[in-house]
């Protein structure tokens, strides 16, 4: 009998991206059934902060919020290497110690850097899609731009700080960690592995695959971007990085928790291996030790 699950992501390009392997039909398993639910970053850390969704992309700086519930994925995953987030602000502005800014959601983690860094800013959260524009009204001194809109943001406004620059600044010259993905702790321990090593796949063959599946999701308006920034874009966030957490990008994490706990910001956390799938469960049950 197939399983049915629900997979949600943002629809930001790189999400899509790691994605529409699946969608597209290119990668499978007649076991399982996949419904997917396209919703902003923030508007899935907090569903899934109310248990709603099987597996979902999330900000790593949501996780330590839902490790109860959600087991980390080791795929589907977003670092930054020498870039990241921007915050932004209009053309030679002087921005005071208690300037208001835009953030795109209360446990994003570029919120999590941002409130380590600037103790003193005071937050509004906003979809990422209407920061730009509250910085060009006004509305806000400053605003923090994620996704593609670090690269396409209006010339009126300049870049106050790199959040990687902050990142480096705080912890040294590591990656960057920005989003993953979570399954739901109650799923079967079995179908939890299977379901990540379908992901895997997918991150995978769309790498493998960039330039035809990139034209096709272009083709289908299902990006925001031309194909120029599309493929940029992908460069930074969904590329041979992005199909498995390796030991630096692990130990990334632990620090990005560390920094929280510290901060008063975030619950403690201890390494975060241990809150992944335990993979050798299905080595025990098909009997290869």
């Amino acid at each position: 009998m197939m399983k049915e699950y629900t997979i949600a992501h943002s629809p930001d390009a790189d999400d899509i991206f790691m994605y529409y392997a699946i969608k597209f039909g290119w990668i499978g398993d007649k076991k399982y059934k996949f419904q997917n639910i396209a919703e902003d970053i923030e508007t899935l850390n907090q569903k899934t902060l109310k248990n709603i969704y099987d597996v979902s992309a999330i900000s790593f700086g949501a996780y330590p919020f839902l490790k109860d519930e959600y087991a980390l994925l080791k795929t589907a995953i977003s670092f930054g290497y020498g870039y990241g987030p921007k915050l932004v602000k209009l053309k030679g502005k002087k921005l005071k110690r208690n300037f208001k800014v835009a953030l795109s959601g209360e446990y994003t983690t570029n919120a999590l850097i941002f409130k380590i860094y600037y103790p003193n800013a005071r937050i509004v959260y906003k979809n990422f899609l209407d920061i730009e524009k509250a910085v060009l009204d006004g509305e806000v001194d400053a605003g923090v731009l994620i996704h593609e809109s670090i690269l396409t943001f209006d010339e009126r406004l300049e870049v106050e700080k790199e959040l990687w620059d902050i990142w480096v600044e705080l912890v040294g010259n590591r990656p960057l960690p920005l989003g993953g993905m979570a399954i739901r702790r109650s799923i079967p321990l079995l179908d939890a592995i299977n379901i990540e090593d379908i992901l895997t796949k997918a991150v995978e063959v769309a790498n493998k695959h960039k330039n035809l599946l990139a034209k096709m999701l272009i083709e289908r308006n299902l990006v925001r971007v031309d194909d120029k920034t599309l493929d940029k874009y992908l460069s930074l966030y969904a590329n041979d990085k992005s199909i498995s957490l390796d030991e630096e990008q692990i130990e990334s994490i632990n620090k990005l928790y560390e920094l929280g706990y510290k901060a008063g910001i975030l619950p403690c956390m201890k390494d975060v291996r241990e809150y992944m799938i335990p993979r050798e469960y299905k080595k025990v049950r098909e009997g290869n030790f």
